[in-house]
């Protein structure tokens, strides 16, 4: 499949995308996508198939996400009601804005700190949300136990999996600091070198953990044996983790956020996940202009799409957080009101420093995405991580657990909207989003990627509902993105658009590829589903056809001759 714009830009489609009629998942392995496919083949639904992708990728994408994680889940129903549950990863109590020193020549934009001890080993990590999330939404909107929702994952944990380049080279990329970690380095450092791509991986220890969850469910990490054995880990390592925040950790539900673009309803996560928020806010910015008419890859297109996005992440940094802490303008950052005040400042001629022009009110990046959708109406866009290549880089012993390094996301200095405080939620960037034309569903997507999660989503939105593409071409496309410093603009793009990009004073950076692997479905009018996974990842979209046999059939074998 190759994509040509009529402003010259062209790029060529490395996977193609996979079609059904009665279920589409869509996750980043194709080992998790088959879990969740086996699920709804077996008569399940799309909540059953989500949580069953999600354990499974906890085994084959270890580097991703963990039942010592934290995400949203967002899940549309079949009578058309959306619920988001907020299953994030909170500060535990021993925390707050003076737990760690920020570096003093740290890059623009991180958030590092002397001996990074936000963001690797115990002491970084946050109070986990994922599993209670995970069986949550099983219990309330699945159909089959948690026994047959795992029962994929213990099986490739137990028996083994393939692993694939993309794994050994995410390993490649953390050795060493995975290799402080004798826990981890065993698993993962087989002879102190990364794991080979074609070996076959067994994490017998984490098998075991899954079975106990399905034994005693996920009370046994909350209240049980093993949040017992994590806290008194933490305890002796440095770790801040203590039984008392285990079993007071809580989802919370929350209200989707809504947005228009063009006649498209977009529909997500509130905060503390910024994503929605913030692709509606540069939506409505992009609204006015004929997007379309400019041309995908135009330098004027990536020009606003660099613009918008610096204007996005001020607002971001300068208000947009836990909402049980911070008041988030949410009405006036959706407001088509205040996009026309941002616009009228753009300069197509020239790029531009912003700053906020929003404050909060008073009160007291490596993820995994999946979009999984049933025969039913059921949708599930979901985003769940450990936050950076294999979290904290270290195992718990006996458990085949990695937790998070969730810490690295609030910002070490005090004073400021992410800053750090006990109990608080960690702000995201993830955007599982649900797309809506006349009430109904026609996109569901989202993908990993830490702070370019939501600037790729909008990009998406963009490509589908402006240049006209189909999902695959939709997923693939080049992206391009900033905060304010140096312009990321993958190679995909003509040198037009480097060179034009630098003559309007844009910082530029030639980078291999901005965030990871998107998986989205497309709801086509006569039914069919449509999904497509990009190149940035192992993403494999399975459908599922055909049907059960039509009523009253019975099978006649021929008399038998003599």
């Amino acid at each position: 499949m190759n994509w040509r714009d009529r402003a010259g830009t062209q790029f060529q489609c490395e996977k193609r995308p996979a079609t059904g009629a009665r279920g589409m998942v869509v996750t980043n392995h194709p080992l998790a996508s088959a879990a969740g496919a086996e699920m709804l083949a077996a008569g399940g639904n799309a909540i059953d198939a989500a949580i069953a992708a999600f354990f499974t990728l906890t085994v084959v994408e270890p580097m991703m996400v963990g039942i010592l994680g934290g995400g949203m889940a967002h899940i549309r129903l079949a009578d058309g009601t959306h619920t988001v549950i907020d299953g994030q990863s909170t500060a535990p109590a021993a925390t707050g804005p003076e737990t760690y020193t920020p570096a003093p020549n740290a890059p623009p934009g991180t958030m590092e700190t002397l001996g990074r001890k936000n963001a690797l080993g115990p002491s970084a990590v946050g109070v986990p949300g994922n599993l209670m999330g995970w069986c949550e939404a099983l219990a309330r909107f699945g159909t089959f136990p948690l026994a047959d929702v795992v029962e994929p994952a213990i099986r490739h944990a137990s028996r083994g999996f393939r692993v694939t380049p993309y794994l050994s080279e995410c390993v490649t990329d953390c050795a060493a600091d995975m290799a402080l970690d004798s826990e981890i380095a065993r698993v993962y450092l087989p002879d102190g070198a990364p794991i080979r791509p074609g070996t076959r991986l067994v994490t017998g220890d984490y098998a075991e953990t899954l079975r106990t969850v399905v034994k005693e469910g996920p009370s046994v990490l909350y209240h049980g044996s093993l949040g017992a054995h994590y806290a008194n880990w933490m305890g002796r390592t440095g770790g801040f983790i203590t039984s008392a925040d285990l079993a007071g950790y809580r989802t919370v539900t929350r209200e989707a956020l809504r947005g228009l673009y063009r006649g498209f309803e977009i529909v997500g996560p509130p905060p503390p996940s910024s994503g929605p928020l913030h692709i509606v806010q540069m939506l409505n910015i992009l609204e006015r202009y004929d997007i379309g008419s400019l041309g995908f890859g135009s330098p004027d297109t990536v020009h606003l799409l660099a613009e918008v996005l610096k204007i996005a992440f001020a607002d971001r940094a300068a208000a947009t957080a836990d909402p049980a802490f911070v008041a988030v303008p949410v009405e006036r950052l959706l407001s088509k009101s205040y996009a026309a005040e941002r616009r009228a400042r753009i300069d197509l001629a020239r790029a531009q420093a912003w700053s906020a022009e929003v404050v909060p009110g008073e009160l007291s990046s490596h993820t995994t995405h999946l979009s999984v959708a049933d025969g039913m109406g059921n949708v599930v866009a979901s985003t769940q991580t450990i936050n950076s290549l294999f979290g904290a880089r270290v195992m718990v012993p006996g458990t085949g657990m990695i937790p998070n390094n969730y810490m690295f996301v609030f910002d070490p200095r005090p004073g400021r909207a992410s800053s750090v405080a006990a109990g608080k939620r960690v702000t995201s960037s993830m955007s599982p989003v649900i797309v809506l034309k006349d009430g109904k569903p026609v996109f569901a997507l989202g993908l990993p990627g830490g702070l370019r999660i939501f600037p790729s989503v909008m990009q998406t939105l963009s490509n589908l509902i402006d240049h006209g593409m189909t999902v695959q071409e939709a997923v693939e496309a080049p992206r391009v993105w900033t905060q304010g410093h140096a312009l990321e603009i993958e190679t995909g793009f003509s040198p037009e658009v480097f060179n034009a990009m630098r003559a309007r004073g844009h910082d530029v950076a030639s980078v291999g590829n901005v965030a990871g692997g998107m998986s989205a479905i497309r709801f086509h009018d006569d039914g069919m589903l449509e999904g497509a996974a990009c190149w940035r990842a192992d993403g494999t979209p399975i459908g599922i056809g055909g049907g059960l046999a039509r009523a009253g059939v019975r099978f006649r074998p021929e008399a038998r001759r003599t």
